[in-house]
């Protein structure tokens, strides 16, 4: 810094001796308001406008004469627009002084550095923004980031990525349609490269989209807690179970938390997109995974089961699995009643698959209900003793009713003991 020699020199001149004081000329002496400063190109500093006319602005930066600001270095016609004699504004220095003594600013240049440095800032704290999209061409969006043209690939637009082996015609016409159809929108972005020397600065919607859900999920396993029951949306379906949004963050139900009863396929249950309630089984926050459960989520049918069904009631049941003890049958969602190998048939039967096989729907009686223990006996030799209804698929191996052998005399045979 340097002192204004000439503003010294002139309270000399007009001031009292007498009254002047060492002190006073410590105070001109350090005053900021009577120093020059010294200017570099490519300074941003802040000044207040002096003077308006119709090809340039006289800017007051501090300095003995205004500098100057002309042409397109004023900036946009709404920056022209908004301009006011006495308002404060920020001006780049492109040329530090004139031989005349004044500098030339640019209004543009300083606006511009602000947006870089913005930029920098937002990529250096890992931020997300909000930026509205102005153009486009066919590799992606171009948006406005505080003045700067910043650009999203394709690739990094949510919905809108390629696949250059499947890639048509048509599909790029269908593309750049959707692409013309964002034009105006705001998208929340994250700035994943910045080089200011190539003017290039490269955004992605992915990353801010993977960026807030890594957040979400954090906060969101702060909040979860075992016992929970929560509200998601089905995000995506496989073999061994289901991933359910819970708000920004993905649980996984596995195939045997699905239903009380048996599941071969999720797909069957459930569809992405399908909204529903989960009990929250266990978190691990250092793997960030959440297990999740369907069925525990929803009342049991075992503990009404004495509610709603009788011993002597006929049922429809389908049969789902065989074993050698006897013949698994699905009464409802998540009941599932057992038909032990001697009350398959009046008589002797050796291969349960005599009588029924996977698949089959067949009427039943119920012989016992055990709620507690999650039991329940069915009979289709009982149906055979009320009404004479006898069952066989002509599978398997087992004997025939032997010509003078009664029921009675069948039913005395040893039964095979439920495993």
């Amino acid at each position: 810094m340097m002192v204004d020699v000439s503003y010294v020199q002139d309270l000399l001149d007009t001031a009292d001796p007498a009254s002047l004081r060492e002190e006073d000329l410590d105070a001109v002496l350090n005053s900021p308001a009577h120093q020059f400063k010294s200017l570099s190109k490519g300074d941003v500093i802040d000044g207040i406008v002096a003077r308006i006319d119709n090809e340039e602005v006289l800017v007051d930066i501090g300095l003995k004469s205004e500098g100057i600001v002309s042409g397109r270095e004023l900036g946009t016609p709404e920056d022209i627009r908004n301009l006011r004699v006495g308002s404060a504004i920020s001006v780049a220095v492109l040329v530090p002084e004139t031989p005349e003594g004044n500098a030339v600013l640019s209004i543009r240049r300083a606006k511009q550095e602000k947006s870089w440095r913005y930029a920098e800032q937002v990529m250096q704290d890992n931020e997300i923004i909000e930026a509205e999209v102005i153009d486009y061409n066919k590799g992606g969006l171009i948006v406005n980031v505080q003045g700067l043209r910043g650009f999203v690939p394709i690739s990094q637009v949510l919905g809108l990525r390629r696949d250059p082996i499947e890639r048509t015609d048509s599909g790029e016409d269908d593309i750049a349609q959707r692409l013309a159809e964002m034009v105006g929108r705001t998208l929340s972005l994250k700035v994943i490269e910045l080089i200011r020397g190539r003017n290039r600065l490269i955004l992605s919607e992915r990353a801010a989209l993977l960026e807030a859900r890594a957040k979400n999920k954090d906060q969101l396993l702060e909040e979860l807690e075992v016992g929970q029951v929560r509200r998601g949306r089905v995000s995506n379906i496989l073999p061994f179970g289901v991933f359910v949004d819970l708000g920004g963050a993905d649980g996984l139900i596995h195939i045997s938390q699905l239903s009380y009863s048996h599941v071969a396929n999720p797909s069957d249950l459930l569809h992405v997109g399908d909204e529903v309630d989960v009990y929250v089984l266990s978190i691990d926050p250092v793997k960030k995974k959440i297990a999740l459960s369907l069925k525990r989520a929803q009342a049991d049918p075992w503990d009404t089961i004495e509610e709603r069904y009788q011993i002597g009631q006929i049922v429809r049941g389908t049969v789902t699995k065989i074993t050698q003890f006897g013949a698994f049958a699905r009464v409802e969602d998540g009941i599932e009643g057992l038909a032990h190998v001697s009350e398959l048939s009046n008589r002797h039967v050796t291969n349960p698959r005599e009588v029924a096989k996977e698949g089959d729907e067949l009427d039943f009686q119920i012989i016992s209900i055990d709620g507690r223990r999650r039991r329940l006996g069915l009979s289709l030799r009982a149906l055979e003793d009320s009404y004479g209804v006898e069952y066989a698929t002509g599978e398997g191996e087992g004997e025939s009713v032997n010509e003078g052998e009664t029921s009675e005399d069948l039913a005395t045979a040893p039964a095979v003991e439920e495993e």
